[in-house]
């Protein structure tokens, strides 16, 4: 049996015979565009864990705070740059009308690299966790219904101004920091032994409509996803016909309901499930069950399932280049 593991010429025969392709993208994905993750070790913001701040009750007790936390977070994804993995997507999606990408991802990257939500009368990409560049009343939609979106305004406001003069994007790099790296000062905002004063709520962005406060349009832990983008999600999936490849790009898929996206996809004998990710070695099969670190997903048959090693910036473009082509100078495809 032909390797599993990196196995482009495999992947290419695959392309070549599919149509309806479903990407499922995370954090892995931006990687490198050096937009921190917040996620594992070293993963604090102020030594706080994102999920202590990413909460409906965290922005009730402290919005001041959490808004720095998101403010920072504006400011470094407008610095950041698409990378070579968000514009091989956005030319499959130029390429292939029946390419859906799901990402769970709020940077706005991948449509800065052109892969917009509606192309070609079709709607190909989903933002499942909201956007930071998105707005919305802190009462949306029991009370009031107003949202900002594509709100690039950097600072938001002049209290939030620190998150705006942060330090810039570093993308991932296995040269050896330079000694004036190394040394570099550590903004006060991003000191946690540095005392933050508390914002008061009067200068904090507010609802134009209603005046409550307006809050990041990202979904917080322990909010429900849009229910109109799930059904038309449940929609592509159960009414297009068999889906014949599922690419898992950067992520694990261990939030829900984006992990349960691939296996849903999945139709027997036809749908091959392939992952992109740093974190997969040690790919084995063992009693009907195909495991990778931080991996396990049921398979059909030990042939449909291909692993790529690696970062989506190094392999999307190689894995996709005999639909899309070869990029240009500047990273594009058009």
């Amino acid at each position: 049996m032909a390797s599993r593991l990196n196995n482009l010429a495999a992947f290419h025969q695959k392309l070549a015979k599919a149509d309806r392709i479903l990407a499922i993208c995370g954090a892995g994905l931006s990687a490198a565009s050096g937009l921190p993750t917040f996620r594992g070790a070293g993963g604090l913001w102020r030594n706080y864990e994102a999920t202590d701040l990413a909460t409906p009750e965290a922005f009730a007790s402290d919005p001041g705070l959490v808004w720095l936390f998101y403010a920072y977070r504006r400011h470094m994804a407008l610095q950041a740059q698409p990378n070579a993995g968000h514009h091989a997507l956005a030319a499959l999606a130029k390429k292939n009308p029946n390419f859906l990408c799901l990402t769970q991802n709020v940077d706005n990257l991948s449509s800065r690299a052109g892969h917009h939500q509606q192309q070609q009368q079709q709607q190909q990409l989903h933002t499942l966790h909201g956007s930071l560049f998105t707005l919305q009343c802190s009462s949306y939609p029991s009370q009031c219904t107003y949202i900002d979106q594509n709100n690039t305004l950097d600072p938001l406001c002049p209290a939030l101004a620190p998150a705006s003069a942060s330090a810039s994007i570093n993308p991932p790099s296995n040269d050896p920091p330079k000694p004036s790296q190394s040394s570099k000062t550590i903004i006060p905002l991003l000191d946690p032994s540095t005392p933050l004063p508390p914002i008061p709520k009067s200068h904090l962005p507010h609802c134009p409509q209603c005046k409550n406060l307006l809050r990041p349009g990202v979904v917080w832990f322990g909010e429900s996803l849009n229910p109109t983008m799930l059904a038309e999600i449940d929609a592509w999936i159960d009414q297009g016909g068999p889906i014949d490849l599922v690419l898992v790009i950067g992520t694990s898929s261990v939030v829900y309901p984006a992990a349960g996206y691939a296996e849903k996809a999945r139709t027997k004998g036809r749908t091959s499930v392939v992952t992109v990710n740093m974190e997969v070695d040690d790919v084995e099969e063992e009693e009907g069950w195909m495991w990778g670190k931080g991996i396990r997903r049921r398979r059909s048959r030990p042939e449909e399932h291909l692993v790529f090693q690696g970062g989506a910036e190094e392999w999307l473009p190689r894995m996709l280049e005999p639909v899309i082509g070869v990029a240009k100078d500047d990273g594009t495809y058009e």
